[in-house]
This record gives C-alpha cells, sequence and structure tokens, in this order.
C-alpha cells in the first residue's frame, strides 16, 4: 500500500452505548428498525412527475426565511434531509443557527430533527429515510449525531478520538463510517465503522496524519471505500476478510474518494481534471473527462457532475451505460453525495437563483429536487 497508511489487526471494540452522549430526552437509545416507522412502497411521490420542485418549505409551501443546503435523498426518493437556518420551517421555531430538516414527498411534511447541536456540515439520510446522521460541534470537538426520524430521538455516536468526520450512513442506518481524530492538536486518525445496535466498532485502517481520509460505505455495511488523503490513494474495505484492496487508481495516479455506491460496485474518484468510475468487480475505470464527479445513486449507474466549462450547465447527470447525460441545472447549483435516488430518478441541489420555480422571492439559498419521468416507479 503507497503512502504510510498501515493496517491494524483485525479487532473489534466493545463500547457501551450508555457512554454515549444523549441530546433528546425523547429516548435513552434509538429503537431498531424493526420499531421504526414503515415505509410505503418503493417508489417516488404520489404527485411526482417530471419538472423541478423546492423542497426546503414548510407543510403548507411557505418558503424558508434562511439559507437551506447540503439535501441527500434516500433511495427511493421519498424523503430529503437537508441543513437550513429558517425559523418558519415548523411550527417549532427553533434556535438561532442551522438546524437539520426532513422533507416528506409523500405527505408533504417536513419535520425538524435535532435541536441540541447545529451541523457542520450537511446531513446525511439512510436509504430507508429512517435515521439521519451529522457532524456537530460537541463542546470544542465535533462528534456524530444520530436522529430516528420517526420519534425524533437523537444520540451521540460515540467517538474514540477527540474528533470524528462526517459520518457515512449504511441503508438502515445501522452501520457508521467515520474517521476519529486523536491527539491535541490532532497528528493521527483511525477510520471505522461503528455498528450502534450491536454495540461494537471495527478498525479500517489507521493514518499517522489527519489528512482527509472520507469514508464511504456500501449499503449493506460490508463494503468501505476510503482514501489516504496525504499520498492520495483511494482504498476499498471489505468486512468478509477485514483487508484492504488498492490503491484502486493504480500506483502512480494521485485520487481523491468521491463516494462508494450503496451496493458496493462503483466507486467514483477524481484524478486531475476528470472523474474516474472504478468498477470493482472488474477492476476497470469508465473516464468521464473534464468534469467534477459529486454523487452516484445506489444502484452505481448514474453519476452526478459538475461541468468544469462553467458557460453551460451547472449540474448533469449521466446515464454510465448510454453514456447520456441528462440536464439537472442550468443556474449555478451545488450538491454533495448521496444526492440521487435509485435509477437517476430523483436528483437534490441547492442554489441561490431565484428563476428555478415560480415565486421565488426569499432571497435564499433553497433546495430542489428534479424529477425525471419513470412511469414504472411513480405510485
Amino acid at each position: 500500500m503507497r503512502g504510510i497508511a498501515q493496517r491494524s489487526a483485525a479487532r473489534r471494540v466493545r463500547t457501551a452505548l450508555s457512554a454515549a452522549v444523549v441530546v433528546c430526552a425523547v429516548t435513552a437509545v434509538l429503537p431498531g428498525a424493526a420499531s421504526a416507522e414503515p415505509m410505503s412502497v418503493p417508489g417516488v411521490a404520489s404527485d411526482s412527475g417530471a419538472g423541478v420542485e423546492r423542497i426546503s418549505v414548510a407543510a403548507d409551501g411557505t418558503q424558508g426565511d434562511g439559507d437551506s443546503a447540503g439535501a441527500t435523498i434516500t433511495t427511493d426518493g421519498r424523503r430529503i434531509a437537508f441543513s437550513s437556518s429558517a425559523k418558519n420551517l415548523t411550527p417549532a421555531n427553533p434556535a438561532a443557527g442551522e438546524r437539520v430538516f426532513v422533507r416528506d414527498q409523500r405527505t408533504s411534511q417536513t419535520t425538524l430533527m435535532s435541536t441540541v447541536t447545529s451541523p457542520i456540515q450537511r446531513p446525511v439520510i439512510s436509504g430507508d429515510g429512517q435515521y439521519v446522521a451529522l457532524w456537530g460541534l460537541l463542546f470544542r470537538d465535533t462528534k456524530a449525531f444520530l436522529s430516528q426520524v420517526s420519534s425524533g430521538s437523537t444520540i451521540g455516536i460515540n467517538c474514540p478520538g477527540l474528533s470524528c468526520s462526517q459520518p457515512s450512513l449504511s441503508a438502515d442506518g445501522r452501520y457508521i463510517a467515520q474517521a476519529a481524530t486523536f491527539n491535541r492538536p490532532p497528528s493521527r486518525q483511525r477510520v471505522e465503522v461503528r455498528d450502534w445496535r450491536a454495540d461494537t466498532t471495527e478498525t479500517v485502517a489507521e493514518f499517522d496524519h489527519t489528512v482527509s481520509a472520507r469514508p464511504s460505505i456500501s449499503g449493506d455495511g460490508r463494503f468501505v471505500a476510503y482514501q489516504d488523503g496525504q499520498a492520495e490513494d483511494v482504498f476499498v474495505w471489505d468486512r468478509t476478510d477485514d483487508t484492504s484492496s488498492g490503491p484502486i487508481e493504480g500506483p502512480s495516479k494521485a485520487a481523491t474518494l468521491v463516494q462508494l455506491s450503496k451496493d458496493g460496485s462503483k466507486v467514483v474518484y477524481l484524478s486531475g481534471a476528470d472523474t474516474y468510475v472504478h468498477d470493482e468487480s472488474s477492476g476497470t475505470d469508465q473516464l468521464v473527462p473534464n468534469v467534477r464527479g459529486v454523487a452516484i445513486d445506489p444502484t452505481g449507474r448514474y453519476l452526478l457532475y459538475a461541468p468544469h466549462d462553467t458557460n453551460g450547465p451547472s449540474l448533469m447527470l449521466r446515464d454510465l451505460e448510454t453514456g447520456t447525460d441528462e440536464t439537472v441545472s442550468d443556474q449555478p447549483a451545488s450538491a454533495g453525495t448521496d444526492a440521487v435516488s435509485a435509477d437517476g430518478r430523483d436528483v437534490v441541489f441547492h442554489s441561490t437563483a431565484d428563476d428555478i420555480v415560480p415565486d421565488d422571492t426569499n432571497g435564499k439559498s433553497d433546495v430542489f429536487i428534479r424529477r425525471y419521468p419513470n412511469e414504472a416507479n411513480l405510485l
């Protein structure tokens, strides 16, 4: 393995969830998926159709009075989590600063999640829409927090170091991949996967530096893609044998990780001005030149990217099998990982443009969803 990454011996570290910081008094621990609100049959919202809709609104459609950004979407496109400083999206008026909200496209309800901590970066929603993870400040260190959508209860996820990076969630929210930093000032880090239900932690990799590791976990929690930010290498860890393969980009190319698809089949990474989609089964790379990859859908077929050419659309969606492109936004817009639902049906993004939808008069950054017609998936 190039660089100074060193794999630790396989080990599982038992930690008590009772040691986690409980940040909401609703429940001390989060219920398992069996007790969570059941999801309806897979599909998009019942009123869905091709076009763009604003998501960062109250249940009655009132536009937000603060900036909204950082959206992630469930596999079926039903729920979107985002952060916002708006104070009028729910009847409960949140405290000053950013908070995390979930928009349910089927019920048109907007729900406020944790009110205790403000997210430092965008939240992440699990593929089944039952859990939302966020990266927030606890005293002077950053920690991961996990909220259950149906109950609103939130716990702090135990972090073995001083701080932990923005989490990546498995499809059912059970497994959380994160990078923990140690020492003050920070001088080393460990990539790990935490199973908060079984109360175990597995070490993926360790580095004697703190340059970003950015882990991305598969939907079943088996695979974790991560990077050695100092050596500029990307690796994939497999839980079944506790080994890492890579660097997937080869021995001489510098790479930066974007995202692992939820089915574990594709790894998107950047190298120079280009984007590559690595196929885990064949070991081959598909080049998407002169663009910046942003996200990949859960099936690994649809790539969301930003062209480097600023004279055209700001976000595009490519079908990697056919090579065809769809415009997501002609206006300046941004998006992050986990922004595409299964089969590329829905894409979430944020923009300050006021002409994406009618009656946008708040002068704020808003979250939008673009739907593509797919009659087989409409309810």
